[in-house]
């Protein structure tokens, strides 16, 4: 392993980039994208620890929609550090700096049944929907059409879970809870 350290470009730094967007907006959309990057991976880790602790006589079919869900906030994680890096700035990388600038806040290390995680997941996905909606408007408002149009197929994404999420919270089910004598 090299002792020689040679920093290419400092956290928290805007260079120029070939998209052309002046560093002034591109800092805004970074800074911004930074957020949602954090926020997904707070949202990643929880969604994991749902996966692994569900329990019950829908576990397998519940077990499957979470992997599903928290591969597709991962693809989306790496979709917004390229696309910032691209920009010109530095995407947040470390779990210190990543939970410093997670504006979602995840559930503790107690595991709870799946109707209450699920819960929580919904939450925290709504929180997600709202801020996505305001970086679209960021980023069209700074003439960034298309970081505005990946975070719009991204939202329409964490829109669906959400709504599947809400499906499964549902009173309706096909499992009979049997009688107490």
């Amino acid at each position: 392993m090299s002792t020689q350290k040679e920093t290419r470009q400092r956290a928290g730094t805007v260079e120029e980039n070939a998209l052309r967007l002046e560093p002034e907006k591109a800092e805004q959309i970074i800074e911004a994208l930074n957020v949602d990057l954090a926020d997904a991976y707070v949202l990643y880790h929880q969604l994991h620890k749902h996966h692994w602790n569900v329990e019950g006589a829908e576990f397998l079919e519940v077990h499957v929609f979470l992997q599903e869900v928290y591969e597709d906030v991962e693809a989306a994680a790496d979709e917004l550090a390229e696309r910032l890096q691209a920009l010109g700035g530095v995407p947040h990388a470390s779990m210190t700096t990543l939970a410093e600038n997670a504006t979602v806040e995840p559930e503790d290390e107690d595991v709870y049944d799946i109707r209450t995680s699920l819960a929580n997941d919904l939450e925290m996905m709504g929180d997600v929907i709202e801020s996505y909606r305001q970086h679209i408007e960021l980023a069209e408002g700074l003439g960034d059409y298309a970081t505005a149009e990946m975070l719009r197929e991204q939202l329409e994404g964490i829109e669906e879970h959400a709504h599947h999420i809400e499906h499964y919270l549902e009173d309706d089910t096909l499992v009979v809870e049997s009688a107490t004598n």
